[in-house]
């Protein structure tokens, strides 16, 4: 939605023009300025970052980008697009500088991959670099309440990761080679935007977790800093100087009662929707084999 009001006073012209969206508030007169892209919590297909960094680049006014990084990382797909999506405006031409506050690990780590320069805090947890893939199996317990599942297959692996049975040593082999495959996929990326070799890369790509300071003595960061030293590093990659204008778009979502208990109900039904604490989706049984960059904090 977009408002204009003209005021004139004597013969000079003030024009003013607000701009309004759900998220970011008003805007007034949006000079150069440099976007900040908060990457909080567990990174999912919808996550805010992928949608404000397609909408930025629509905005003639800005002309850099931090991601503010706070995150353990999440799915696969969503944190090799964010990635990807922040590789490609540093190609157009826009610096992007990422900002790793407390936690930036495993596909969070992945995402900032996508920009010029990262920056950490000594003791900001980093790395966790490694695949896992999770599902369910409530076996035993559909056992205990005299339930089973009848199931009517095309192929024998169509069920792969069924939460009705074990899965088979032939079945694991199968899901290890597509772990085995994204997990190369990673050190690639690695390698490729931090200069490394795949050898040196693979000492510290066991899912361990490293200090800012460790971190950058192996080369996975490029120095010490935070939010206010990325906006100056990036502010003077664009030629806006150390104290450039910003713009970060808040989203404030109350949680209810309601959905408290839409999640409860989820989680005992075993059906999918139920959300943790971070804004990240709680295995269900029906949402099957998931493929994360993600470091595990319960």
């Amino acid at each position: 939605m977009v408002a204009g009001a003209v005021i004139v006073f004597g013969t000079g012209l003030l024009l003013i023009v607000y701009t309004a969206a759900p998220s970011d508030g008003i805007t007034v007169l949006a000079r150069d300025r440099i976007a900040i892209l908060p990457l909080r919590g567990v990174i999912t297909a919808n996550h805010r970052v992928i949608r404000e960094l397609r909408e930025y680049r629509d905005d003639s006014s800005v002309r850099g980008f931090v991601l503010w990084v706070n995150s353990p990382g999440g799915e696969v797909a969503p944190s090799q697009t964010i990635y990807r999506e922040l590789a490609r405006v540093r190609e157009e031409g826009y610096p992007v500088v990422a900002a790793i506050a407390s936690v930036g690990a495993s596909g969070a780590y992945y995402a900032a991959l996508g920009a010029d320069t990262i920056l950490a805090m000594p003791g900001s947890l980093v790395g966790s670099i490694g695949v896992l893939m999770e599902f369910p199996n409530a076996q035993e317990l559909l056992e205990k309440v005299g339930l089973r599942f009848e199931v009517i297959k095309s192929s024998e692996h169509k069920d792969l990761g069924s939460p009705y049975r074990e899965v088979t040593e032939a079945e694991r082999a199968l899901l290890q080679e597509v772990v085995d495959d994204v997990y190369d996929q990673f050190l690639e990326v690695i390698a490729e935007e931090r200069g490394l070799s795949r050898d040196s890369v693979i000492e510290v790509a066991d899912g361990r977790l490293l200090s800012g300071r460790l971190a950058m003595d192996y080369g996975l960061i490029d120095g010490e800093g935070d939010l206010v030293d990325a906006i100056a590093v990036a502010g003077n990659m664009a030629g806006l100087g150390p104290e450039p204008r910003t713009v970060l778009r808040e989203e404030r979502r109350a949680v209810t009662w309601w959905d408290l208990l839409r999640s409860l109900a989820a989680l005992a039904t075993g059906r999918g929707g139920a959300v943790g604490p971070l804004g990240e989706s709680w295995p269900s049984l029906d949402q099957g084999p998931r493929l994360m960059y993600l470091l595990r904090y319960r």
